[in-house]
């Protein structure tokens, strides 16, 4: 008895594994339950053994989505102390490998428009993780007073989103990269590689 509980919760972590990077790979409304099932390596019909309805699984993929990118952000911070460990978080959010993958990025990006219209859970679950998030980019700003720490890491985890959001918009490829190199120069006011960067990371189609 005990094994096939085991053996159910691991087939339930599967499920939403799988529906979480769908979901932000394709979108909510346009993944169906075969889609995530299939993914998942299951078929269709073992889907209510584990979840009452879809949305269930929605607000439990965007629970584990977001804590999953919140770990990679930490991650990438622990690299280095305080305001490099920052400029390491945002340089790895504002990546091209992320911006290519949204289906193993962060969620708030991918899926912010359905987010916003989602049910109570799904949308408690990305608050959380939207504030988790704030929590782990003001560790790297020392300078000010805690709630001045905070506010700057809202500003910058706001930025982050929406980058990356407009970066996978456009159609310009030199426009989505300059997208997120200007992101990234407003958060951390990087001058380490100089003018040429500054040039680089304007919004021209260079």
């Amino acid at each position: 008895m005990r094994k096939s509980r085991i053996e159910a919760a691991k087939t339930r972590e599967r499920i939403v594994t799988a529906a979480a990077a769908e979901f932000r790979q394709h979108g909510i409304a346009a993944t169906g339950l075969a889609d995530f099932m299939k993914a998942a390596g299951l078929t269709h019909g073992g889907f209510y053994r584990h979840f009452e309805s879809k949305d269930q699984l929605v607000a439990e993929a965007c629970s584990a989505a977001v804590a999953m990118m919140n770990e990679r952000v930490a991650s990438s911070a622990s690299r280095k102390r305080g305001r490099k460990g920052l400029e390491a978080a945002v340089a790895d959010y504002l990546s091209a490998e992320h911006r290519d993958n949204p289906g193993d990025g962060c969620p708030l990006a991918a899926l912010g428009a359905e987010l916003a219209r989602a049910d109570t859970k799904t949308r408690a679950a990305a608050t959380a993780g939207f504030l988790k998030l704030v929590d782990v980019l003001a560790g790297g700003l020392d300078d000010g007073t805690p709630d001045e720490a905070r506010r700057q890491a809202m500003v910058a985890a706001l930025t982050l989103i929406g980058a990356l959001t407009v970066s996978r918009v456009v159609t310009d490829k030199a426009l989505s990269n300059a997208v997120l190199r200007n992101a990234e120069d407003s958060i951390t006011g990087s001058q380490s590689t100089g003018r040429k960067k500054a040039k680089k990371g304007r919004l021209t189609r260079e």
